[in-house]
């Protein structure tokens, strides 16, 4: 299978920015219950509720479709989560909210079903793969390691490189609720159990990088 460029959704009239949204959103139903290559332009069509002609008059193929749907969850991935404010000295206040938050969002189980179809198909449609990748989990590590660089720089902490401080955090946070989840090993967590998960999560990480 070739691969795709993801394409962003047309801005032409807002007749067609809805007939485009609304196509979108039953083919990620299809995608999400079914997989892609069960998927079928014609299950597609049946569940937007519109013609394969007109399916066809917005998406070539069934592969530029899946890449707008990659394009969509990127843009909803965290959602604000890790927009974290730099002059905020409270370190482990910060990480607490961010900790939480982000389990609370990647644990939903649609987020869950995303990431299992774009890790089936990025073998063969890598730009998928990357651009999920780097609009994502890539974006947040970056945005936090901005955060510890800050109060490193502040005096607060002592992190040598941020980039990997932030992704070991965020795999501490996430690491034993989420897998279980992607897995289908288990259900989503509970507030108390993500709420422990994190706590412990920010004490192992000031513990390790808490300005001396």
């Amino acid at each position: 299978m070739t691969d795709i460029q993801v394409l962003d959704h047309p801005a032409d009239s807002t007749e067609d920015s809805a007939k485009w949204r609304q196509i979108v959103d039953g083919a990620r139903k299809v995608f999400l219950s079914r997989g892609f290559d069960a998927a079928s332009m014609g299950d597609i069509a049946k569940a937007a509720g519109v013609s394969k002609g007109t399916l066809y008059v917005y998406f070539k193929h069934k592969e530029e479709l899946f890449g707008a749907i990659v394009m969509l969850e990127c843009a909803g991935q965290a959602e604000g989560v890790f927009d974290l404010d730099p002059r905020d000295p409270d370190v482990e206040g910060a990480l607490k909210r961010l900790g939480i938050a982000f389990v609370n969002f990647l644990c939903r189980p649609e987020k869950a079903s995303a990431l299992r179809t774009v890790i089936a198909i990025a073998d063969r449609m890598p730009s998928i793969g990357k651009t999920f990748y780097e609009t994502g989990p890539s974006a947040g590590i970056v945005k936090l390691a901005g955060y510890l660089k800050a109060q490193t720089a502040a005096g607060l902490l002592t992190v040598d490189d941020p980039e990997v401080a932030a992704a070991q955090f965020i795999e501490t946070c996430q690491g034993t609720l989420f897998k279980p989840v992607l897995f289908n090993f288990a259900p989503p967590p509970t507030a108390e159990r993500a709420k422990h998960v994190v706590d412990i999560a920010v004490r192992v990480f000031m513990a390790a990088y808490r300005a001396k």
